[in-house]
């Protein structure tokens, strides 16, 4: 970092907004194999938030690629920088008062871990999306997995690259039960005061 940055330190706090959104700032990370069903879990949670009066934002991998990390390619060390550009963002969006929903792979627990790092204790909340590699494979909605398994993708998670399952997350995800599974995170997000 250059020695010429100086961090420029804004008159509103964080405190002062949330306080104004009625809310309490914090990342809500899906994690979860390619197809376990993280976008649509967190797009039905944000939904109800949005429904229930709350300030959120989705995260998505793919709709960041587009964009802020199109630059980047699918190596490890490309993945581990889109999740720390990612989790960079999460921090200024939290600081913004914004409960921020994302939904990323994020294969590496030190990845993973590195994001929470940003954040104070009670603001990170890791949900993993239990979902078995043969129900991912066999939903395979974007059709990644028979591109892998066909030679096409490499370092594609589950096939060729490895997948570190979540040590302790706050939030286990087995069922696929949308509704249920919404509520169980609501009521994880009411039971914090968030």
């Amino acid at each position: 970092m250059s020695k010429n940055l100086t961090w420029h330190t804004s008159n509103i706090t964080k405190t002062q907004r949330a306080k104004l959104k009625n809310q309490k700032p914090c990342v809500v990370w899906f994690t979860g194999l390619s197809g376990s069903g993280k976008s649509t879990l967190a797009n039905a949670l944000e939904e109800k938030l949005f429904n229930l009066g709350y300030h959120t934002y989705i995260l998505d991998g793919d709709n960041v690629r587009h964009g802020l990390n199109k630059d980047l390619g699918f190596d490890e060390a490309s993945r581990i920088e889109n999740i720390r550009r990612i989790g960079e963002l999460c921090k200024l969006f939290v600081d913004s008062g914004l409960i921020v929903i994302c939904a990323f792979v994020s294969p590496f627990e030190k990845d993973r871990t590195f994001v929470r790092s940003l954040l104070k204790k009670d603001e990170f909340i890791e949900v993993f999306v239990d979902t078995p590699l043969e129900i991912c494979e066999k939903r395979d909605p974007k059709g990644l997995y028979k591109k892998a398994r066909n030679g096409e993708i490499q370092n594609f998670t589950g096939i060729n690259s490895p997948y570190e399952t979540p040590l302790n997350p706050e939030i286990h995800i087995r069922k696929e039960d949308i509704k249920e599974n919404v509520g169980m995170i609501l009521e994880f997000l009411n039971e914090g005061n968030i």
